[in-house]
């Protein structure tokens, strides 16, 4: 699996932020390194690959800037301004919100439409979840204030409440809703909380679609919801023209931010495997309509307490994948994509996998890890008498719970942030620095607070820094490069009341060999496990580093760990994973003693 080195002598340096990492490392050199964050790349955007562009040049960031005068640029930035202008695409922040295919192609002699932004590591890490549902849910039980107070005490920085979408939610559902989540955000100053909800995807699964906090965040939601949801429009079955409705709503959401109804727009498919209908090329279809929008999808889903074993649990199905194919679910799955494996979606879970075909045509499309929290487990709340479906029916929410009833211990939801955690690298702490670290892939996830931290980085040997998650290093060929992971172990316990051992680390590497021809691939037999540590007693921040030789071809590289409790042969075989999540078992499925976190990967482009 290649030589590799690990500098992993740390101490525990009497600081943990809950959502970062330490950034002094203690290496067993006798020395120190300071891990310098800014640094400037050489990002030519006239490389031969296909593979998306690099981010926006300086003069191109400046004219964006409308709070810059005319009179204080310089001449070739007036001339980017110009040109800015003339597409259509000048807005300030908006735009800066939606650095993607317009501008690219605006600036840009290549015309992919697919940017990485390149940059150092985030200034913060924001933990949250963006699949929650409240009392304005068919199936739903709490209030926004409910799931938001518990989302803050258990460490989330953001949320999005998505309830689903249907007859009644797109009638009077969004406008309900909308006074509670304001009324929240008014109460929890310090937690970003925003309006989406759960599309029904015309032709395949659930979705999360949400926008940024404005005026308008009612009116295009509700818009988006009965043009487009399939419930609404009775565009379920798997057909072409339902289908084609669905590219149709996520390029209608970009539009709707081009033209600054709201500031920015996100969707993210949620449960991909869970029953078989979001097919591989469906999954392409939705990405490469408006990559500035459809960004990616669940990783790991909610309804991890439905993993729980009987006596403890509802011995159900670790995420409600308990399910078979139907006549509308992809032909080509195997039995076992119906099943999580560690509490994960087997199109992330699988190495060389449905994710990593899509990762080696060399295009963006990120994981996230979720609550899905409808009816909580071990928890006393019900709703009131007289709260019946046709009340909901009528009044669009369900009345407000009640509490100190019998213990729920067959729900099989957590509350937000007791169990899963999608972590965002953001410039700052704010809507817009969130959807934006969502978008550029600054991402890596986790169960049970596995590790404090994660930082991981793709640098040339002897430069001081590098491309973080979500990025994409631009080399010169025969540059010798290394993967560098930053890790603070966990000091505290979790919400199961145990402090989590991080026991090993893995790293998989995958081949960039371009568009698919086939749309409906989802193997990438070029992709790997390519190193394993032990990380069994690391102790406060260490640093692992895998040498990746000298950069030859486009190629790109993830990064996983474990508490190493539950592990088998890859579902592709030892050869490709010796050592990955087992396939759940139905009714046995404790999620507390399987624990991983995953990140978005990093790719490496040569030119």
């Amino acid at each position: 699996m290649g030589h590799s080195h690990d500098h992993a002598h740390p101490h525990d340096h009497g600081r943990a932020p809950a959502h970062g990492i330490d950034h002094a490392h203690s290496h067993d050199h006798g020395h120190s390194h300071d891990h310098g964050h800014s640094h400037a790349h050489d990002h030519g955007h006239g490389h031969d690959h296909h593979h998306p562009n690099t981010e926006l040049d300086s003069a191109t960031l400046v004219a964006l800037d409308e709070s810059v005068p005319d009179s204080d640029l310089s001449p070739s930035e007036v001339s980017r301004r110009a040109l800015l202008r003339s597409a259509g695409i000048l807005g300030g922040t908006a735009a800066l919100a939606v650095t993607g295919a317009q501008v690219a192609a605006a600036t840009s002699a290549d015309r992919d439409g697919w940017i990485f932004k390149p940059g150092g590591r985030p200034n913060v890490w924001l933990a949250g979840d963006h699949h929650i549902h409240t009392q304005l849910s068919s199936d739903g039980l709490y209030r926004v204030i409910d799931q938001a107070r518990h989302a803050a005490a258990y460490g989330l920085d953001w949320l999005v409440i998505t309830d689903h979408g249907g007859a009644t939610h797109a009638r009077i559902g969004v406008d309900l809703v909308n006074p509670q989540i304001k009324a929240a955000r008014s109460e929890l100053r310090n937690t970003l909380i925003f309006q989406g909800l759960e599309w029904n995807i015309p032709a395949a699964e659930h979705g999360t679609v949400f926008v940024a906090p404005g005026s308008r965040e009612v009116d295009v939601l509700k818009q988006f919801e009965n043009s487009y949801d399939g419930s609404v429009r009775g565009a379920g079955a798997n057909t072409p023209a339902n289908e084609a409705l669905a590219v149709s709503g996520i390029q209608w959401l970009g539009q709707q931010v081009d033209r600054r109804r709201v500031a920015d727009a996100l969707f993210l498919a949620n449960h991909p495997a869970r029953n078989g209908i979001d097919s591989p090329h469906e999954i392409r279809n939705w990405r490469d309509a408006d990559p500035r929008i459809a960004v990616g999808f669940e990783g790991a889903p909610g309804h991890q307490a439905a993993g729980l074993p009987e006596g403890i649990g509802g011995a159900s199905a670790r995420g409600f994948y308990g399910n078979s194919p139907n006549p509308n679910s992809f032909p080509g799955y195997p039995a076992e994509s119906y099943r999580t494996w560690g509490g994960f979606d087997w199109m992330t879970a699988t190495v060389g996998g449905l994710w990593d075909s899509l990762l080696a045509e060399g295009k963006p499309w990120w994981i996230s890890a979720n609550s899905d929290s409808h009816v909580n487990w071990n928890e006393t709340a019900r709703r009131p008498d007289g709260s019946s479906q046709a009340q909901f029916d009528r009044d669009g929410r369900y009345m407000d719970p009640v509490y100190g009833n019998t213990v729920n211990r067959t729900a099989g939801d957590f509350w937000p942030g007791f169990y899963s955690r999608t972590h965002v690298g953001a410039d700052r702490r704010d809507y817009l620095a969130v959807m934006e670290g969502l978008r550029n892939g600054r991402v890596w996830v986790d169960h049970g607070a596995l590790v404090k931290g994660v930082e991981v980085e793709v640098r040339e040997v002897g430069k001081r820094s590098g491309e973080p998650l979500g990025g994409a290093l631009i080399t010169r060929k025969g540059r010798a490069l290394e993967l560098v992971v930053r890790i603070t172990a966990q000091t505290m316990p979790n919400w199961a009341n145990f402090v989590p051992a991080l026991n090993r680390v893995d790293v998989i590497q995958g081949a960039v060999t371009g568009p698919v021809t086939d749309r409906d691939t989802f193997t990438a037999p070029k992709t790997k496990v390519v190193r394993q540590w032990d990380t069994s007693g690391k102790r406060g921040t260490f640093e692992l580093v895998y040498p990746l030789g000298r950069a030859e071809a486009p190629f790109y590289v993830r990064v996983r760990g474990t508490d190493g409790n539950r592990s088998r042969p890859g579902y592709h075989g030892a050869a490709i994973d010796p050592a990955g999540p087992q396939l759940d078992v139905v009714g046995d499925a404790d999620p507390w003693v399987d624990l991983w976190f995953y990140t978005n990967p990093i790719w490496v482009l040569p030119r």
